[in-house]
């Protein structure tokens, strides 16, 4: 009897071990999911990937996470488009560690992001500061896998006053405010989002809720206090000038002509001449919080141009 139950127990092992085999090739390598992404320095990224398609991954402002771009991810997405985007090292969930907050870095974990997920024939999205990320991550790492890529509200091909560009933001401007943050980020925050989403039209006032005002603010709070200051002398002395000849995939420039924080004369529209396929389009009388105020004609034009 021990005979017979020792045998019977060996087959159905066997029977089973042939069928994992069997099953095997079916199977199918995983994709990345929703989560953190462990970099080669150790840094953690906190990533979101939605929907399946042509992805496009969104990179985004200073002092905002990822979720700034919700209302444009989730229609993406809802549109057949792969949509990631990642909290920038020491933003929002992604962990804080003790450097590496300058575009080279953040060039370099864009790089990483595109191949832990797996996306090919990107559209790359950058709003504000992230815009930057993507043109260096053009000309360091070739542009690999990218198609075309979105500049919105951008900073480049930068903000900072210097020799390519003496009508810019003296570094005096950037010193203030980076004091600003280390006394009290906080109440400096809440000061400027008041620039973000002021309403022209309506004398100053805001074309947004106090309740999205206090969103934008619990996403500026969540950025640890060394990234938010190191990353003033990043966007704060970047020239992306002679890097815009470079960029040899479709461009599409959207920036609002009465942003304050990223002046238009400054940024779009030099950026828009330098890059040679580039398309620029003003939203007239707009500031820097598009992504909201505009949120639907945002939208409608980063699909239109995905598709194409």
């Amino acid at each position: 009897m021990q005979q017979r139950r020792t045998f019977l127990a060996a087959s159905a092992a066997a029977m089973g071990a042939a069928a994992a085999v069997h099953a095997a090739p079916a199977r199918k390598t995983a994709r990345f999911a929703s989560g953190r992404l462990a970099l080669t320095d150790g840094t953690e990224l906190f990533v979101k990937d939605w929907g399946t398609g042509r992805p496009v991954i969104l990179t985004h402002a200073w002092p905002l996470d990822a979720d700034c771009w919700d209302h444009q991810a989730l229609a993406l997405a809802e549109a057949g488009f792969r949509v990631i985007a990642y909290d920038r090292r020491g933003f929002g969930r992604s962990s804080q560690p003790d450097g590496g907050y300058d575009y080279d870095t953040f060039a370099d974990d864009l790089a990483q992001v595109i191949t832990a997920t797996g996306a090919r024939d990107v559209t790359l999205a950058g709003f504000s500061m992230g815009g930057g990320e993507i043109v260096r991550f053009l000309s360091r790492h070739g542009g690999r896998g990218v198609s075309r890529i979105a500049l919105v509200g951008s900073v480049v091909p930068g903000i900072a006053r210097g020799p390519r560009n003496p009508q810019g933001v003296p570094p005096e401007f950037f010193e203030g405010l980076k004091s600003s943050l280390r006394a009290d980020r906080a109440t400096f925050f809440a000061g400027l989002l008041r620039d973000v989403f002021y309403d022209v039209a309506a004398a100053g006032t805001f074309e947004v809720t106090p309740a999205v005002l206090d969103w934008s603010w619990q996403q500026a709070m969540q950025a640890g206090l060394r990234a938010l200051v190191e990353s003033v002398d990043a966007f704060g002395r970047a020239d992306f000038r002679p890097e815009l000849a470079g960029i040899d995939v479709p461009t599409l420039v959207l920036h609002g002509t009465a942003d304050k924080p990223v002046p238009i004369d400054l940024t779009a529209r030099q950026a828009a001449a330098g890059i040679r396929q580039a398309r620029l389009v003003e939203y007239a009388g707009v500031s820097h919080g598009l992504l909201v105020t505009e949120r639907d004609r945002v939208t409608r034009d980063l699909l239109e141009f995905a598709r194409s």
